[in-house]
């Protein structure tokens, strides 16, 4: 397995401006392991982590990646030790603290199973669309630095997790069933 799988451009992002992020998505859905497989906006998501590290300041290059169950799983049991298909996984890479004048920095990886989005959502963010949006915004954020392990750092992911939502996704106040919180955890 290795590292997460490199995506074949599907959509890129590039912000004007000469040091801005740089998004780079596909859609690596398996067509044989998941031939009902949803049609996926990539260019919608591409653009909506972008929106995400123009609001975080931050600027490098970010990998969006959409797989099937089977990748998923793979990559959770080898980098995470569990087992099982997960909603979003993220890799951060290049700590951007220190940027080397003409180096790219690459900020990470976000890699998101459509298909565990689609069990969820209804007890989760409510809909499959809130729900992707939610754990493109979220794993950005985990690229970014934030996480969850603490009570105040989940309240400020959370907190941020909502503010991009509402700028960015639904452009105004988030719908009534949203949910941030698995029901079962």
């Amino acid at each position: 397995m290795g590292e997460p799988p490199s995506p074949t451009p599907a959509a890129t992002v590039e912000p004007s401006a000469v040091d801005g992020p740089v998004v780079v998505g596909a859609d690596e859905r398996d067509e044989h392991d998941e031939p009902d497989a949803l049609p996926l906006d990539v260019e919608r998501w591409v653009a909506l982590a972008c929106a995400v590290l123009v609001d975080e300041g931050r600027s490098g290059e970010l990998t969006l990646t959409f797989v099937d169950r089977d990748e998923i799983a793979a990559l959770n049991a080898e980098h995470l030790a569990k087992d099982g298909p997960t909603d979003v996984l993220s890799f951060p890479l290049d700590d951007d603290d220190d940027p080397q004048p003409g180096v790219p920095v690459l900020l990470g990886d976000v890699v998101v199973c459509p298909a565990v989005a689609a069990d969820q959502a209804p007890t989760h963010a409510g809909t499959l669309d809130d729900e992707l949006a939610l754990l493109v915004v979220h794993g950005v954020l985990h690229v970014l630095g934030h996480d969850h392990a603490e009570a105040a750092e989940t309240a400020t992911m959370r907190a941020r997790e909502l503010a991009l939502l509402e700028q960015h996704h639904w452009h105004g106040a988030a719908p009534a069933g949203f949910r941030q919180e698995h029901e079962d955890r």
